[in-house]
């Protein structure tokens, strides 16, 4: 029985990848991989079909609907997946049995997506809902909102006919991918793997704005029902949803021979890699409607379609160099720079070596002979060392202990990969610790942008956050040089900042930027300290009794404030006034007094910072999430997955109204 324990073993890794990929948006292989370990289950399957249950990898499609940016819908028409192939023999044999089973059928080829897959559905020519895929069969998520700041999809169609539903991909394109990453990046964020997943997250984030600022795109592949109007094929679906001013896939090619497809197959593959986007392969479909409802569909695929994917290219290299850049976060990555190779119509000479483990799993060095591919047909990456006896001897490369920039020294962040410099005046994060100390959570300097930041670090008026104190005294060059704007513009900020001195002391410590202290946490700790000056002070068994402070955090804060030039730059931010002490008041007595709180969904009267407000002046502490901890919550209307598990929990949940009955 060790096969049947094989079989339920690779079952269960898939499920694994499945829930990673379509409702983590954080998928931890390769597609290539996974389809890998799909082919070694559908073999294990084929010679044992009574292994086979209905909730199998094979049987089921995509992941599971979500609430995250609406509420569950239930489909009209299923979003299915397609079968897979992977050579030239399978996608022969599925011509063969078109061939065999229809009388003359013609084929359409075209580019495969890498995207989220949505469906459109207008009513009297005006679009009334965008879903997800979510279990492909019975629900998806109402993603409306989001799918409006998405210039390619039209929101009114010029023929008004009663009902269309249209099914497509979601995507980014490879330079606004790069645009969201470089902002991640600079506001510290976690970046994201690939232009898939942050087409995923972002379609499903709670603010449509941020759709429309991520220039997420979509191209329509499939009519998927129709009243009112008909058409005979796909083409001609085409051809009027173009008049409809609908945005349909890039290149397709009309094709009755097997020949003819596999000429097409071949041309899209060569295209791949000078594409504005990412594809995974190349979908082969029947054109006319009336032959695929002759094939019909299984429960999972149509058997009127198939998608080829290619295999990955990959070619040798050698290592020349390895470089070491410091991100704006202070993360420091290794870039490896090997002799030019083309790959999927590109040359590529660097690939990234993420951290220390990696170089080490890999066993890479200078002078290392490596095998390159393209992730995702674009992102090239290292895939192993190819030993030769030319480079038996070569050591495997070694992270400094020092950081390549400013030569301070780096420390690994527990429990990551990532070799960090913390210096605060390390040129690389200068602006990174700007922003997160003019933004809403920290000092609140309002209209202090990134451009700004971004132009006043690179002119050499701030080399630390201190320096913003200082610029009133360069206000007649910065209004000379235009680096802010006019007078009226530059005056507006110098007042902002002025006004920003006298910020409670709480907001100091966030913008301060002390690794694992956020907002919360920044508060926690004037309320119990009640001054930066004795917050500085403090040793680590009184950081440790504050709640939500553990002793990692508390050892960090302690090394935080020892460090020669933290001291000078508090030293310099008190000598300019910036308020480091708590008043009274601010820490709260009252009817919440003790009591953890945490509020979801949004309220009748209310913003968040003023409930928020509210709650932390009648002394209860807001939280982030639910817990066992949690004394109640506070839900308003769209209220997500933290009434569901406040309820699971057995946490009370109240309305704004009677939040407010409970002052009185």
């Amino acid at each position: 029985m060790s096969e049947k324990k094989d079989y339920q073993a690779l079952v269960k890794q898939i499920r694994h990848h499945n829930d990673r990929y379509y409702n983590q948006d954080d998928p931890e292989i390769t597609d290539y991989e996974y389809d890998q370990l799909m082919l070694k289950l559908k073999a294990m399957e084929k010679e044992h079909p009574e292994w086979i249950t209905k909730d199998s990898p094979t049987q089921k499609v995509g992941g599971s609907a979500k609430r995250r940016a609406g509420v569950l819908v239930q489909h009209r028409n299923p979003m299915l997946s397609l079968q897979d192939v992977f050579s030239k023999e399978e996608v022969e044999q599925f011509v063969a049995d078109c061939q065999g089973a229809l009388k003359h059928p013609r084929f359409v080829v075209e580019t495969k997506i890498d995207g989220l897959s949505m469906s459109l559905r207008y009513e009297n020519g005006e679009l009334v809902l965008a879903e997800t895929r979510g279990d492909g069969i019975l629900q998806g998520e109402d993603v409306t909102a989001n799918a409006r700041m998405i210039g390619d999809i039209v929101a009114s169609l010029p023929e008004k006919v009663p009902y269309v539903e249209l099914r497509g991909e979601v995507y980014m394109e490879n330079e606004a991918f790069e645009e969201v990453n470089a902002k991640q990046e600079l506001l510290g964020k976690k970046t994201f793997a690939n232009p898939r997943n942050c087409a995923a997250g972002t379609l499903r984030q709670l603010d449509p704005s941020v759709t429309k600022e991520r220039r997420l795109s979509m191209f329509i592949f499939n009519i998927q029902e129709t009243q009112g109007i008909s058409f005979n094929g796909h083409v001609e679906g085409y051809e009027w949803l173009k008049r409809q001013g609908v945005k349909i896939i890039d290149t397709y090619f009309v094709c009755d021979t097997f020949q003819e497809i596999w000429s097409a197959i071949e041309k899209i593959g060569e295209m791949r890699g000078n594409l504005a986007y990412d594809i995974d392969g190349a979908v082969v479909k029947l054109d006319s409607f009336t032959d695929r409802a002759a094939l019909g569909t299984t429960s999972k695929v149509p058997r009127w379609a198939v998608a080829y994917k290619y295999p990955p290219e990959e070619k040798e290299a050698t290592v020349l160099d390895i470089e070491l850049s410091v991100g704006r976060t202070g993360r420091i990555t290794p870039t490896a720079v090997f002799t030019p190779i083309r790959l999927c119509g590109t040359t590529v000479s660097r690939a990234t070596l993420h951290n220390q483990d990696f170089i080490d799993s890999l066993g890479v060095g200078i002078g290392s002979h490596v095998l390159v591919y393209k992730s995702g047909e674009i992102i090239p990456k290292i895939k192993q060392v190819v030993k030769t006896p030319e480079t038996k001897t070569v050591p495997v490369f070694q992270l400094p202990d020092t950081c390549p920039v400013c030569g301070k020294p780096t420390v690994r962040e527990e429990d990551t990969a990532d070799l960090k410099c913390i210096n605060p005046a390390c040129p690389s994060q200068i602006q990174r610790n700007i922003i997160n100390f003019v933004s809403r959570d920290a000092m609140d300097i309002k209209g202090f942008g990134e451009v700004y930041i971004q132009l006043l670090t690179e002119q050499g008026y701030l080399r630390d956050v201190a320096d913003i104190y200082d610029l009133h005294l360069h206000r007649e060059e910065l209004i000379e040089q235009g680096l802010i704007g006019k007078e009226k513009n530059t005056d507006k900020l110098l007042a902002a900042i002025e006004g920003s001195k006298k910020n409670s002391p709480e907001r100091l410590v966030t913008g301060l930027g002390i690794p694992n202290i956020g907002k919360a946490a920044a508060k926690a700790l004037i309320r119990k300290f009640g001054s930066l000056e004795a917050l500085e002070q403090a040793d680590v068994e009184s950081l440790c009794s504050v709640e939500d402070i553990g002793e990692i955090s508390a050892r960090a804060i302690r090394q935080f404030f020892e460090r020669e030039e933290v001291q000078t730059v508090i030293e310099r931010l008190k000598a300019r006034g910036v308020n480091m002490t708590a008043q009274k008041q601010e820490t709260g007595e009252g009817p919440f007094s003790g009591q953890t709180i945490v509020v979801t969904g949004t309220l009748p009267t209310m913003g968040r910072k003023e409930v928020t407000e509210l709650i932390e002046k009648n002394g209860g502490k807001v939280a982030g999430s639910v817990s066992k901890k949690t004394s109640f919550l506070v839900a308003g209307e769209a209220a997500g997955s933290k009434l569901t598990k406040a309820q699971q929990l057995g946490i009370p949940v109240v309305t704004e109204e009677e939040l407010l009955g409970m002052l009185k």
